[in-house]
């Protein structure tokens, strides 16, 4: 499912939520969803799962506008999980399969699959209270991917989960995008950003302030930082072409930063560097996620 969102306001009040608010979302990808808490994600998030409705602009899928019979081709993990406590697993399972569309029968085989992929079968007839807060999320991730859809919405995904499930959890949905579904991942962790994600959307103050595919967008940020692991005996010669930021020594090999100076092209800094050290590996430092987004949301503060 291709989703466009063309020019999007949102007022609460005297609060302006979001603020001309436009993307694009490509089919068969998963699209970050960045900002600092109160940007204006939720409030998105909301109106594309018609939870709320714009004051104007328009929402499209696969280039028409989306239609309330729409609400079915999306599957939504809310940061608040919505189960009920004191239902029993396999029973509310089956009954959230139901109010999306599946019949008993189907519900019951797709939902045992996913339990045994998740190792959560010899809970089916426990209460919900009685997991422990990363499995009830496997149960709610189960309950929002169901019913096929071919939208995805995650909101914070990882919450409560340790690292082993949290790669499960990325492993699923990396599968997700392969068989075809569309994702928006709403997270404030940058690693699992760069790690899944194909595009992003930065917003802040209501506003998207930067978007594009992940990697463009670390070029875009890149500071002509070089870190290059090296050997040798001769002392460090000072040079125009580059300044020296760090030096760390690791057993017999040092790891030098440099940033490049001026117009000088990678092989003259390689080829200068070259002279004086046994190079082991050169490469370009892109600026991370994290850094990127600190950046951004700071510099707007200014």
């Amino acid at each position: 499912m291709f989703v466009e969102i063309e020019d999007i306001v949102k007022q609460y009040a005297h609060h302006l939520a979001l603020d001309h608010v436009s993307m694009r979302i490509p089919a068969g990808k998963i699209f970050g969803l960045l900002g600092p808490n109160g940007a204006g994600k939720t409030t998105l998030i909301r109106i594309i799962n018609r939870i709320t409705a714009p004051d104007s602009g328009i929402i499209r899928f696969d280039s028409r506008p989306m239609q309330p019979s729409d609400i079915f081709r999306i599957g939504y993990l809310p940061e608040e999980r919505g189960l009920y406590k004191k239902m029993k697993v396999g029973e509310q399972a089956i009954y959230f399969a139901r109010l999306k569309g599946l019949s008993y029968s189907e519900a019951r085989k797709r939902l045992i699959r996913w339990f045994d992929r998740f190792d959560i079968m010899p809970w089916w007839n426990r209460r919900l209270e009685e997991l422990s807060k990363g499995m009830q999320q496997k149960v709610q991730f189960i309950i929002t991917v169901i019913h096929e859809p071919d939208l995805l919405i995650f909101d914070e995904p990882f919450s409560g989960f340790d690292p082993i499930n949290t790669d499960l959890l990325k492993d699923e949905m990396l599968a997700l995008k392969d068989a075809g579904c569309t994702l928006i991942f709403s997270t404030h962790n940058m690693v699992s950003i760069e790690e899944i994600c194909d595009e992003i959307a930065l917003i802040n103050e209501a506003k998207v302030v930067l978007t594009g595919n992940i990697r463009d967008v670390r070029e875009q940020f890149k500071e002509n930082i070089f870190r290059a692991c090296v050997t040798g005996d001769c002392v460090h010669v000072p040079n125009s072409l580059y300044t020296v930021i760090s030096e760390q020594k690791t057993g017999c090999h040092t790891e030098l930063t440099v940033r490049k100076n001026g117009a000088c092209s990678n092989s003259a800094l390689l080829h200068v560097l070259s002279q004086q050290y046994e190079i082991h590996s050169f490469n370009e430092v892109l600026p991370s996620m994290h850094d990127i987004f600190v950046r951004v949301v700071k510099g707007m503060s200014k």
